[in-house]
């Protein structure tokens, strides 16, 4: 049995052996661009998407783009040029689109936060706390319609789960198209300071036979960050310090029935439901935010799409979508996902402080919970589930310090169940950046828990105490023709995160890998990138958990293509006390074909598979295929298809699919109407499982919603759903069906 030890000797001898591969030194960067300095306006802008008004007159300018992909930092292939300016109460960016072929602009009318790499848009990256960590991302499209988001240096990621208050507007002409900005200061956080040093980056989308990306200052292949190359912006002056108050109270209706016996039976109507709450943000300094929501309204006017997980060993992550939570929600991104604020089920009421006192930023949420939901009950080779039927305060907690583009933190998460019971947790994390191409990170958390005792709810809430620990290392190094990782984890067996998301404790860790980096020159392929993986997880006695071995290759083309395949050869997981072995494909495509066709998935994988229920290895396969069609600007397609079967040497075990399709007419920018249907089945033969299984399952979810958004807290709502779930007999039949109203109403001062 290869030992933990070996693994981390091979990734190392792997991450040495991808560097003396490509031994040739990267060409030198290019210099980074100047400061802008940026001037009050002198005139009055009206945010109508044209750039005449008289306040765009001395505002500052930036004429030079680079092309960063496919290009390396070449000059853009069409001109943008952006402007710049402010007055007592607004930001504002305007945005010239120059465009040889405006008959090829893809504009459609799409909704709130749909503005994406297959269609035209400008995404502005502002970071107003100078600290080139995060950014606000503000896109807009050449119909005027927003997309916003925060973009996370320390990890990558772009999450578009926050949202901002800021006016857009668009035109398109017969030269391109322009867009105009308007952000109300009391949207960012900045310094306490008379004078602003911010950071910016003006970044345009442009698809055609490629898709480009044009930014207003260069990015090297080499490097492992985003916003830590944006450009410097000065003259900032006489800014507004706080005060800025919103009030959003909503109210909404529902009316619902439901079988009178049990699914199958006549519907009758259940007493109409009534609801009312408010959330309120204050900003009592220009660096603080202070959120509290009373009753709050967390239902989801879109569900999440359904994934099979019929032979999954641990639970499925979905992202937060609530208001409420996305204040400052970067700050909770750490390398052990300790705060996951979803696991907050259903608070009466709650409150948040989120700022920054000079270079360390910090938030405190608190919120009393009723309960609900599940519980993940974790463990080395799966998890288990325990209801979570009581109620709760809860605290999440996070500090972090910036040390040039290093920073130090800590993290804190608090369950203090009602009548007794509670999980704590708390650590240090870090991030070590001594150059832009490498990034090391380690984290560092203890647990305690107090399990509630409430036998009648699960076996598990027994009163039962105990302690732990869970910790992480990693080190990531980029260069333009190479790139390799080598990462650590180690978690106790009784490490709890009840606040977070995490499913697996009780083993040890280490994985690395890397890959070469190529790109071709007038190709329809630019970029190549074969690689190797290798993983080594074992539990806290040393039996091997998991063991993979796994060489790949993506690449990056024409019309938008990504595609990847990776070989699993003879990869190991213990099911109970057998190791099971499996050799299998994975692959992932993605084009963006046309503006009638802006996109098209399909991933899956085949050979052997493990039957976790039963312990054993098959053989099968797994199918998904997602479209977007888009027959005209305002009306949208959207099907996702997953398919997923496994046989055995007596048979076919099961077979799940999932049909969903999400279909959108939008009648302007703010007004949609928009149809789901959803579809998910599994058939076993319960003949081939070791206990007892239904030979049918699954639902049907139907919705229909009209949307209007003045923005994204000024809203009206009316939908329409049906329930229906398939019986052991294999019948589709009435589950629940209702009518929904909203209305929110944001009150700014």
């Amino acid at each position: 049995m290869r030992s933990s030890s070996t693994s981390v000797a091979l990734a190392v001898v792997l991450s040495a052996g991808l560097a003396s591969i490509a031994r040739a030194a990267d060409p030198p960067p290019l210099p980074a661009p100047p400061p802008t300095t940026v001037h009050r306006a002198e005139g009055p802008i009206i945010v109508d998407g044209d750039l005449g008004d008289a306040g765009w007159k001395n505002a500052a300018t930036i004429d030079q783009f680079y092309e960063t992909s496919p290009g390396n930092n070449v000059p853009a292939k069409v001109k943008t040029t952006a402007y710049i300016t402010y007055d007592d109460h607004y930001f504002y960016i305007g945005v010239r689109c120059e465009d040889p072929h405006p008959e090829q602009i893809r504009a459609p009318y799409v909704d709130r936060d749909a503005v994406i790499g297959t269609d035209d848009n400008i995404a502005v990256f502002l970071d107003t706390r100078n600290d080139k960590r995060t950014a606000m991302e503000l896109r807009v499209n050449p119909r005027g319609i927003q997309g916003d988001g925060i973009y996370n240096d320390t990890n990558g990621n772009e999450d578009f789960s926050p949202d901002f208050y800021y006016d857009t507007a668009a035109k398109i002409d017969a030269g391109g198209w322009s867009a105009e900005y308007r952000i109300p200061f009391s949207s960012l956080r900045y310094d306490d300071k008379d004078t602003q040093t911010w950071n910016i980056m003006i970044w345009r989308n442009y698809s055609r036979e490629f898709r480009y990306a044009f930014g207003s200052a260069p990015i090297e292949r080499s490097s492992n960050c985003y916003v830590c190359h944006m450009r410097p912006l000065i003259g900032l002056t006489g800014l507004p310090k706080a005060g800025h108050f919103v009030a959003a109270p909503y109210v909404t209706a529902q009316t619902t029935e439901t079988p009178e016996a049990g699914p199958g039976s006549p519907l009758q109507r259940d007493p109409l439901h009534k609801d009312a709450g408010i959330d309120v943000k204050w900003t009592p300094t220009a660096t603080n935010a202070v959120d509290m929501t009373v009753n709050p309204d967390f239902s989801q006017v879109e569900a999440d799409i359904a994934q099979i997980t019929v032979n999954q060993r641990f639970a499925v992550f979905y992202p937060e979508k609530r208001p409420f939570f996305l204040e400052g929600f970067d700050l909770f991104d750490t390398p052990l996902q300790v705060a996951y604020t979803r696991t907050i089920t259903a608070p009466r009421f709650g409150a948040r402080t989120t700022g920054r006192v000079g270079n360390t930023a910090y938030t405190l949420l608190i919120a009393d919970d009723k309960g609900g939901g599940l519980t993940i009950l974790p463990g080395p080779l799966g998890n288990d589930f325990a209801l979570q039927d009581f109620k709760s305060i809860d605290i999440i907690g996070r500090i972090r310090h910036q040390l040039g583009a290093s920073f130090v933190g800590a993290v804190l998460t608090d369950r203090e169940i009602r009548g007794g019971g509670h999980n704590r947790v708390f650590g240090p994390d870090f991030q070590w950046r001594p150059g832009d191409q490498d990034a090391i990170t380690g984290e560092l958390l203890l647990s305690q828990n107090e399990n509630p005792s409430r036998l009648d709810l699960s076996s598990s809430w027994n009163g039962e105490r105990s302690t732990s620990h869970a910790a992480y290392a990693g080190w990531n190094h980029n260069a333009q023709k190479y790139d390799w990782f080598v990462e650590g984890k180690d978690a106790g067996n009784a490490f709890r995160a009840d606040l977070g998301f995490v499913p697996q404790v009780g083993y040890r860790e280490v994985d690395g890998g890397g890959g070469l980096r190529f790109y071709p020159e007038h190709s329809l392929l630019r970029f190549v990138r074969p690689s190797i993986f290798v993983d080594q997880q074992a539990d806290l006695d040393g039996n091997t958990i998991y063991r993979r071995f796994s060489p790949g290759i993506n690449v990056l083309g024409a019309k938008n293509l990504q595609a990847q395949a990776t070989l699993l050869i003879k990869n190991q997981t213990r099911v109970g006390s057998n190791l099971l072995e499996e050799t299998y494909l994975n692959w992932f495509v993605q084009l963006d074909p046309s503006g009638r066709f802006p996109r098209i998935t399909f991933n899956g994988r085949a050979g052997d598979m493990i039957d976790y229920a039963n312990g054993r290895v098959g053989k099968g396969s797994s199918l998904g295929l997602a479209a977007t069609v888009r027959p005209l600007d305002r009306l949208t397609f959207e099907p996702n298809i997953s398919h997923e079967w496994l046989n055995t040497d007596s048979g076919r075990l099961y077979t799940a699919d999932v049909e969903y399709l999400k279909t959108t007419y939008s009648f302007s920018s703010k007004a949609l109407v928009r149809i789901i249907g959803q579809y998910v089945t599994t058939n076993r033969n319960p003949s081939l499982y070791g206990f007892q299984v239904a030979p049918h399952s699954g639902s049907f979810l139907g919705s229909v919603l009209y949307s209007y958004k003045i923005n994204w807290q000024t809203v009206l709502f009316l939908g329409y759903g049906d329930d229906r779930t398939i019986t052991p007999s294999n019948y589709l039949v009435k589950l629940d069906r209702s009518l929904f109203f909203k209305v929110s109403y944001a009150i700014q001062k």
